[in-house]
């Protein structure tokens, strides 16, 4: 199992739209994923409709991992994003994401919750 890192998927699916969005979703997230956020829950297919219109939001943005731990499957990851969006506006967060592994090492399921950071 080679586990994957929510930093490279941030890359890869929002931060670089010119990659082909199901190729990253599959590289990243397992079939029957699940997503949690501020206490909604999505399965994979409600997840991809998201990341599908968020993606066509934002030009730009960088992620900075400030702590990350793996211990089995399971996964922990706090970081700050800061983003572009298509309008100008600008967006800066700061993440803490809980979550598992499936087998194969692409997160079965992640739990976040964040807060806004001043620009």
């Amino acid at each position: 199992m080679n586990p994957v890192r929510i930093s490279d998927a941030l890359r890869a699916v929002v931060f670089e739209p010119t990659r082909d969005l199901t190729d990253a979703l599959d590289e990243f997230y397992a079939p029957d994923y699940t997503h949690s956020s501020d206490g909604e829950t999505l399965d994979r297919a409600a997840f991809v409709e998201m990341v599908t219109r968020v993606r066509g939001q934002i030009v730009g943005g960088t992620v900075r991992v400030l702590d990350e731990l793996r211990d089995g499957l399971h996964y922990a990851e706090r970081h700050v994003f800061e983003i572009t969006m298509a309008d100008g506006s600008t967006a800066k967060r700061e993440i803490a994401i809980f979550g598992s592994y499936a087998e194969d090492g692409r997160f079965r399921h992640l739990s976040e919750t964040g807060f806004d950071l001043p620009a």
